[in-house]
């Protein structure tokens, strides 16, 4: 795959709108804001959520969804995906029922409670997962990807409010994803790698958000044994990361990083002091990210 195989729209005007607005000193402007929408998701006859996104890619984004939380497994044939985009509705059809159907729609007649069932599924899978211990994550890369991601034209820089997700190969990004929400940007790259049989071996996982237990549950679910993130870290993020060992890096701008997880995986071949400051242009606010 070649550099930013896929990477952000900035083109698609159906992605965002103007707003009239006042600023500070009482002038009226014209604001560019993206778009959210609901967006429901099939698995075949069973509703399983819906989601707000900007709506660029929704088959990637039902698939990933869906394969991030264990309702569609390998062993599953996909045979159609609908997307309609009046009623805002993507159906994934397999050739056979998935056991998440049943379980899913006896869970809700009970009590209500699907998302639990969802969630204790997933928590039990990442249990047994174990991340390949050869992968290296040189610092050369960490800089190359940050410098690289930072100046890609992307909504973010177009109009704020969003968040991006890359998959990388070495110094190399892949596939770039927005929406409004992280976990929405990663389950498009998640459902990309499944319909396009991309493998997990080898990549590496760069995003502009926080790094919280959901990206690492996802990057973990994915088989992807590092994860990068310009922002911060939550605690509970940390302790997940370290009890699968993923190799956690976060607050990567510039030259700075901090490794709080899986740090024998790096390899020092780059001297910081040779690395460039952020051009302020292209900086992106990790706490808004």
């Amino acid at each position: 795959m070649k550099e930013f195989e896929i990477s952000p729209n900035i083109e698609a005007d159906d992605l965002y709108e103007t707003v009239k607005s006042v600023d500070h000193e009482g002038n009226e402007n014209w604001l560019s804001v993206i778009n959210e929408k609901p967006l429901t998701i099939y698995l075949n006859k069973q509703e399983i959520v819906t989601l707000m996104t900007i709506g660029d890619y929704p088959e990637y984004l039902a698939v990933g969804y869906l394969v991030n939380q264990n309702m569609l497994r390998r062993t599953d044939s996909v045979t159609s995906i609908d997307v309609d985009e009046d009623l805002q509705v993507v159906i994934v059809r397999t050739a056979e029922e998935t056991n998440y159907e049943e379980k899913l729609s006896r869970k809700i007649r009970t009590s209500g409670c699907a998302q639990g069932t969802v969630f204790g599924d997933v928590m039990e899978k990442f249990d047994d997962t174990s991340l390949d211990v050869s992968a290296k994550l040189k610092t050369s890369w960490i800089y190359a990807l940050s410098k690289k991601i930072n100046q890609q034209p992307s909504l973010y820089l177009k109009v704020g409010a969003i968040h991006g997700c890359v998959l990388c190969e070495g110094d190399r990004p892949l596939i770039y994803m927005e929406d409004v929400g992280r976990h929405n940007a990663i389950d498009k790259i998640a459902g990309y790698m499944w319909l396009n049989n991309v493998p997990a071996m080898g990549k590496l996982f760069y995003t502009t958000g926080r790094l919280t237990s959901e990206m690492v549950i996802k990057t973990v679910q994915m088989q992807i044994p590092v994860l990068i993130s310009r922002s911060g870290f939550t605690a509970w993020g940390v302790e997940l990361a370290k009890q699968v060992g993923l190799t956690l890096v976060g607050r990567a701008k510039g030259k700075r990083f901090q490794c709080v997880s899986g740090v024998e995986r790096l390899v020092f071949d780059a001297d910081p002091e040779t690395v460039l400051e952020e051009n302020k242009k292209h900086q992106r606010k990790g706490g808004q990210d």
